[in-house]
């Protein structure tokens, strides 16, 4: 008998574990800082007046700097992963049908849910499947700032855990 303690790995779920048509409500949310935005913007080399220029972006259509929306992407997307394809996915395969349909602002928060829409095995990959899945990133109020549709390469659970051993 051992004293050491289990030990419990955080990862997403397995390809025969994902369900369609369920809504996975990603949580912690991410309120939005101006650090991040303007790190992100600089570090893209996106030089968008409309990210970094405070007095510039005070005269046009929002009266104030806007969140870089490839930062807002980049964040729905993250907050799936730890829920849905932490150490499970193969590869992401596409983005597609994205849309930022109002702006998300210094200081607001981002919350992020997905839904899978379609789930089939790979024809030509075994122990992989493909998953289809529609993240919307909604704002404090509720407002939708986000949405994208992500297509991913999963493992199953056999084919992972003989792939891992190997």
């Amino acid at each position: 008998m051992t004293d050491e303690p289990a030990v419990i790995l955080q990862r997403g779920l397995y390809f025969e574990e994902i369900q369609e048509g369920v809504v996975y409500a990603h949580r912690p949310g991410r309120t939005v800082t101006e650090t991040d935005n303007v790190l992100f913007t600089t570090l893209t080399m996106n030089t968008q007046a409309l990210h970094l220029d405070a007095a510039w972006s005070a005269g046009q259509p929002f009266g104030q700097r806007l969140v870089n929306s490839m930062f807002t992407l980049a964040t729905v997307v993250g907050q799936s992963v730890p829920q849905l394809t932490q150490g499970t996915i193969v590869a992401q395969l596409g983005l597609g049908d994205v849309s930022f349909p109002h702006p998300l602002f210094h200081g607001d928060t981002l919350y992020t849910e997905t839904v899978v829409t379609e789930k089939r095995l790979s024809g030509s990959r075994p122990g992989q499947g493909v998953v289809t899945m529609r993240h919307t990133g909604r704002n404090q109020d509720g407002v939708v700032v986000a949405l994208a549709t992500r297509t991913c390469l999963m493992w199953t659970k056999e084919a992972h855990e003989t792939h891992a051993s190997s």
